[in-house]
């Protein structure tokens, strides 16, 4: 599982064009979880986990090693 930051997170919401509390409904969190969360506060793991099934149920891939951050994910080849 990719491990998601605060500026991958918000990276991901600005590709889907939503707010942070979109984002926090999608999820079932509160917005100040995600707020603290994209703020540099730590978040729990299942929390994360919850987030990055949102971003992948949408097409968004988190990037993790010399480039982290976020990207729609290519469509499949014909």
């Amino acid at each position: 599982m990719p491990n998601l930051t605060p500026e991958a997170c918000r990276a991901a919401r600005a590709l889907l064009r939503i707010t942070a509390a979109d984002l926090a409904a999608r999820a079932g969190l509160s917005f100040e979880t995600i707020n603290k969360f994209e703020n540099g506060r730590p978040m729990r793991e299942n929390n994360k986990a919850r987030l990055i099934e949102v971003f992948e149920g949408a097409g968004i891939e988190i990037l993790n090693g010399d480039a982290p951050g976020a990207r729609l994910r290519r469509s499949a080849d014909p």
